[in-house]
């Protein structure tokens, strides 16, 4: 079968012939089935087993076994056990085609215990890594899948896979992973970081040659062979130091390492000698900070990886990580110690047999516990994966996603709006608990009832999700509907004799002043006899004597909306530009950067250079498509007295008085109007508002965009 001599080229004819009679069974059992992309499943194997080759570098039976699982899976019919394969093919089948049955909708299982059942249906080890594999294939096609399954399968990787890959050494795997996770839980910040990396390129190389350059001479001279490479922390890792430091990408000291990789034979001792050469050469030439030596060489880690790394300061001034490794320690640490099972002449190899050891306990003991043989081996934290929602299961094992502090009351008005009115509190994993009490990843949920209950307004204290919110109110309004009907009966009676008209701005005014959050709340007050009318009648005389000048302000407010800022001359500077002379510059339409944010700009062919923010939409595009056309640019040192226009979205709840709470905040700072939109959401119960500000720079936005977000009814505000 010519196919599998292309996919699997390294293998011996026993190998292939092995994994060709697998293949030709899967593609009997899959042969009319499809992907979401309409391509034919037979290639989700396919590129499996391509990631268990040449990216772990498994042995031909754990090949055989991806296509056996697959086929076993969709057709259980399938009679494997007659055709002659091992017993250890027929063991890894066994476990993968066990664990494809775990889904949280059936096993309602917490990361921990999700962990353990995998590592219980997992008899052979390979058997976990296969499932990495598939898991890297799964997440690299993740755009082929359905929203929810795709938001269950990103959950499912944060909880599991990541920390598993970790474990087991295989830091590529799980690197790739983080970087997808990242991409699609965070894309502004996993755009402005990567787009910042491609910008940076350069400069990193530069300083790996400026490194190389003193120590050239006198590893010639010893005659040793090596090539330099550097790694890049993924964008994740650089995010979460970022938070935890609070620093800008430029504060993140170790953003990447320089790495020798040896070219020698294979022996230990001849290994050890020359990565101690090059270490006393490299602290000879650069200063070194002990402190942080890690020595990997007398004492790998139990996942089988050796280095040696050291920090060091260079001429000018910047600390640099060095990591020193032999080829064959660098293969083992790209892939982990599973590149090299070959169960034919190894099986009792004493490094290996410690290392299985090793690997099961780990996979039985929480990541980084007392239990975790690996705990204090670990080369990189582990991290906690930001996300700014919670991930829970109802009691049949639904899984269903809230906001973060989401609590018992809004599960309860998720599942249903008649169980959330009745709801008088719940059980989480068992235990009961109140309607208030707050929800964490994983947490098993039971809505209690009651046929008495009913809601009341400060269970809106309570509540964080739209749904819960609007739902609340529609109730608490139909509750006061007889009360308001009244009152609205009664004033508009009153207003008949006083021969007076309500105007809706008058009424927004009122609430506002009178502090009612609904009209219902303010009629069903006039109707309880709360509130005399003749104070109404009052306030309405007092609010329209300012009508006209309230006219006269709107009307200057729609002018100024049609109103569009040049940029100033001055505000920003083309650095490194010999070849770009003469050109204009402008500020993209697409990100509409402000003085202070972190840009970059792009020399067009018509229109001079357009200066687009790190996190514009666009920014990865142009740097992977036109690398010679992207030119480094930064902010004058003073900003002129020019204001740069920008666009703002914010959703809200629908409360009148929360969009002349908005338009007080921009007037209150160094910002103009230039144009504002409201769209109202009735079905959601919420305002879409839309509006273009004039800001001197991006500190001004951001004293703008707090306030803003600071509003008790503010849903949420981002730029556009």
């Amino acid at each position: 079968m010519e196919r599998i001599d292309e996919l699997f080229p390294r293998f011996d004819e026993a190998g292939k012939n092995l994994i060709r009679k697998a293949y030709a069974i899967a593609e009997q059992a899959l042969k009319d089935m499809k992907r979401g992309n309409g391509r034919p499943f037979i290639e989700h194997p396919d590129a499996v087993a391509h990631i268990a080759d040449e990216e772990i570098g498994l042995s031909a039976e754990c090949i055989a076994a991806v296509y056996l699982h697959e086929a076993v899976r969709f057709k259980p019919e399938t009679d494997i056990a007659s055709e002659g394969f091992g017993k250890d093919i027929l063991t890894i089948v066994d476990g993968l085609n066990k664990i494809s049955t775990i889904n949280p909708k059936d096993t309602r299982l917490e990361a921990e215990n999700y962990k353990r059942l995998i590592v219980s249906y997992s008899r052979d080890p390979r058997v976990t890594v296969l499932k990495i594999a598939d898991r890297l294939e799964v997440m690299r096609s993740l755009d082929m899948f359905p929203k929810t399954s795709r938001e269950r399968k990103v959950l499912e990787t944060m909880m599991l896979y990541i920390p598993l890959a970790h474990q087991l050494g295989l830091y590529n795997i799980k690197s790739e992973l983080e970087d997808i996770y990242f991409r699609y839980a965070e894309p502004e910040q996993y755009r402005a970081i990567t787009n910042k990396l491609k910008s940076t390129e350069g400069d990193r190389q530069k300083l790996m040659t400026q490194f190389i350059e003193p120590l050239k001479q006198k590893l010639s001279d010893e005659g040793i062979k090596y090539k330099l490479k550097v790694r890049t922390k993924t964008a994740l890792s650089i995010y979460k130091k970022m938070q935890k430091q609070k620093v800008p990408f430029e504060g993140v000291f170790d953003v990447f390492a320089i790495r020798f990789i040896i070219d020698c034979e294979e022996d230990k001792a001849v290994e050890h000698a020359l990565c101690w050469k090059v270490f006393s050469y490299v602290t000879e030439e650069y200063e070194s900070d002990t402190k942080r030596l890690r020595d990997w060489l007398s004492n790998p880690k139990p996942n089988g990886y050796e280095s040696l790394h050291i920090t060091v300061k260079n001429r000018e001034g910047s600390f640099l990580e060095v990591q020193i490794r032999t080829k064959r320690m660098d293969d083992m640490a790209e892939s982990g110690l599973a590149s090299h099972w070959s169960y034919k002449g190894i099986r009792h190899e004493a490094t290996l047999d410690k290392w299985l050891t090793a690997v099961r306990k780990a996979l039985e003991s929480p990541l980084g516990s007392e239990g975790d043989p690996m705990a204090s081996y670990y080369e990189d934290e582990v991290h906690e994966i930001p996300t700014r929602d919670v991930f829970v299961f109802t009691p049949t094992g639904e899984l269903r996603k809230l906001p973060s502090g989401a609590t018992v009351l809004d599960f309860a008005f998720d599942i249903h709006t008649n169980l959330g009115v009745k709801c008088t509190g719940g059980k989480i994993n068992g235990k009961a608990v109140r309607i208030n009490e707050k929800l964490k990843t994983g947490d098993i949920v039971e809505i209690m009832s009651g046929k008495n209950q009913k809601p009341s307004s400060d269970w809106l204290n309570i509540v964080v999700t739209t749904k819960a919110r609007t739902k609340i109110r529609q109730k608490l309004s139909e509750a006061e509907f007889k009360k308001a009907a009244d009152g609205k009966e009664i004033l508009g009676r009153r207003l008949k004799n006083w021969k007076m008209e309500l105007e809706d701005e008058t009424m927004a005014a009122m609430l506002k002043r009178l502090q009612y959050k609904t009209i219902n709340a303010f009629y069903a007050a006039i109707g309880e006899g709360l509130l005399d009318v003749a104070e109404v009648k009052n306030m309405i005389l007092e609010l329209t004597q300012d009508s006209q000048d309230q006219a006269a302000a709107i009307e200057q407010s729609k002018q100024s909306r049609e109103v569009v800022q040049e940029k100033g001359s001055d505000d920003i500077m083309v650095i490194d530009a010999k070849n770009v002379k003469g050109l204009d510059y402008r500020m993209a339409k697409c990100c509409n950067p402000v003085f202070g944010d972190d840009v970059f700009g792009f020399v067009t062919r018509t229109e001079g250079i357009k200066i687009h923010r790190m996190s514009c939409p666009n920014a990865g595009r142009l740097m992977d498509m036109y690398p010679y056309r992207i030119q480094k640019v930064k902010w004058s040192d003073n900003p002129s007295s020019g204001n740069f226009q920008t666009g703002l979205r914010v959703v809200t709840n629908d409360e009148p008085s929360v969009i002349n709470e908005i338009m007080d905040i921009v007037n209150s700072f160094r910002a103009s109007l230039r144009m504002f939109n409201v769209a109202e959401n009735d079905r959601q119960g919420t305002y879409d508002i839309t509006m273009k500000i004039a800001v001197p720079s991006n500190l001004e936005l951001d004293k703008v965009t707090s306030q803003i977000r600071n509003l008790k009814n503010v849903i949420k505000i981002n730029r556009i």
